[in-house]
């Protein structure tokens, strides 16, 4: 068993990977009662403390996401208990946002530290990639509260925080469905600058493979 909890703390990546797909399952299934939003929320908190974890592993900064990190965690909750209250959802997406970018940068940080791909480091590469999509996706939903009507889609004017964080991975992954689309100027200035992320790090991270690949058969001949 301890050598079990061993491996895992070796890998925090993974397990920030893995509680972020868990809360894409279940999110649909419990976000229209209290009692759900409340699992919703404590979901949230546990990606908030394996992301922390995650960053004190890398040579990035931690007093910036502890600063940022449990603020947010607070307002995980609190968003969760009381969607429909502005200022809360206001001040989370101001918190979350910021926060998970700078989780994104700090896992970057750390895939391009060493020139030998660990296991760890291929979770990273996934998850730094979720997290850029909640960011966003938090950030989307600031600007829903400060510019309303920022995203429209078919059956809404004004969007919640999953189909936001639909919005967000396929913008990020350049899917582009366009059923929730940004009308407000600001809305399509993250919009935009999301499309440029999605596309910068898909080059990041393939050119950095590649440079490896071929740096292992220059070794070895």
């Amino acid at each position: 068993m301890g050598r079990r909890l061993e491996q895992v703390k070796e890998h925090p990546s993974a397990i920030l990977l893995v509680i972020q797909l868990a809360a894409v399952v279940l999110w649909p299934f419990l976000e229209f009662s209290k009692p759900g939003r409340a699992v919703l929320g404590a979901i949230g908190m546990l990606a908030v403390a394996a992301a922390v974890y995650a960053v004190r592993r890398t040579p990035a900064l931690v007093w910036v996401v502890v600063v940022l990190g449990l603020p947010a965690m607070v307002f995980t909750v609190m968003e969760a208990m009381r969607p429909e209250v502005n200022w809360i959802v206001l001040t989370s997406g101001l918190l979350h946002g910021p926060f998970y970018l700078y989780v994104s940068y700090a896992m970057l940080r750390y895939l391009f530290h060493d020139d030998k791909v660990t296991r760890d480091e291929l979770f990273a590469t996934a998850a730094a990639f979720t997290v850029v999509a909640w960011g966003f996706a938090y950030l989307y939903s600031a600007s829903q509260v400060l510019w309303p009507g920022s995203f429209v889609s078919p059956t809404a004017d004004h969007q919640g925080w999953f189909t936001l964080l639909y919005l967000s991975f396929t913008t990020l992954t350049s899917v582009g469905l366009s059923d929730v689309v940004p009308v407000e100027p600001h809305a399509r200035s993250l919009v935009m600058l999301e499309m440029v992320a999605g596309v910068f790090y898909i080059a990041l991270v393939v050119a950095r493979m590649v440079g490896l690949t071929i740096r292992r058969s220059m070794q070895r001949d």
